[in-house]
């Protein structure tokens, strides 16, 4: 069932999403060489709280972690763990906090130390791409209009959309209707109405879009070990165009 929201109940979901971007703004100083993604647990886990909001991941499903932090050809859900992070890693920090009862979802890069030409337009591309979603997100269009403006911008610049794992609805849970995937055909699926919230996170690898899974049962990597990146906000559906509840300022 897909929930329209209300006035108030979007300006609370951008009271979150702000705490959420400013989150992935402070990340942008504290990633570096030599720390682990178990440091970026920890630093989110208490920015999230300090800031009396709620690490709404923990417990989804049995996941008992604040974030995800996948890293190089991990393509999403990857456990933060103790190895340390070294230049040229591509890392993906993806959370959802409630603040009073509000979500917001927020996948942001980071390439850690010193990055290199290739992983620079595999970024640029992969925000590019959102963003070129988001456009599409306007009352009366469609879900395939989202999927069709990333995926026909994507794939002439050499890289791939990942398909098995896609944006969705966001609140009053984690993970609401409707699915809103990062490839297909304009003028294709649902349509789009005032109220709804969803999430945008393109997924975009530099091999085969194919992943598997490891033995853990939570985190994907690409089939030829590729690296994948990704960029998401949490946006709402209004008659003034697509809100987007995430924004960080400058992105």
């Amino acid at each position: 069932m897909i929930t329209l929201k209300s006035k108030r109940e979007i300006d609370a979901m951008d009271e979150s999403g702000t705490l959420l971007a400013n989150m992935h703004i402070a990340l942008r100083d504290f990633i570096k060489p030599g720390i682990t993604s178990w440091d970026i647990e920890e630093f989110c886990h208490k920015f999230i709280v300090d800031n009396g909001a709620i690490p709404e991941q923990i417990g989804f499903e049995g996941y008992e972690y604040a974030t995800c932090v996948s890293i190089n050809d991990e393509i999403c859900h990857g456990f933060p763990r103790k190895e340390k992070l070294k230049d040229g890693d591509l890392i993906k920090v993806d959370t959802v906090i409630n603040l009073k009862g509000a979500l917001s979802d927020s996948c942001w890069s980071y390439v850690v130390g010193k990055s290199t030409p290739e992983l620079d337009k595999l970024m640029e591309v992969t925000r590019t791409a959102l963003y070129k979603g988001i456009e599409q997100a306007q009352v009366g269009n469609r879900i395939g209009d989202i999927g069709h403006a990333i995926q026909s911008y994507v794939e002439p610049e050499g890289f791939s959309v990942v398909r098995e794992f896609i944006g969705h609805g966001v609140g009053p849970t984690l993970h609401e209707a409707p699915s809103v995937p990062h490839y297909g055909d304009p003028g294709k699926g649902l349509r789009l109405k005032e109220g709804m919230v969803i999430t945008i996170e393109p997924m975009i690898n530099t091999g085969t879009w194919k992943s598997k899974m490891d033995d853990n049962g939570w985190t994907a990597r690409t089939q030829d070990g590729g690296i994948s990146c990704q960029f998401e906000h949490t946006l709402a559906i209004t008659k003034d165009g697509p809100r987007i509840l995430t924004s960080q300022g400058d992105q």
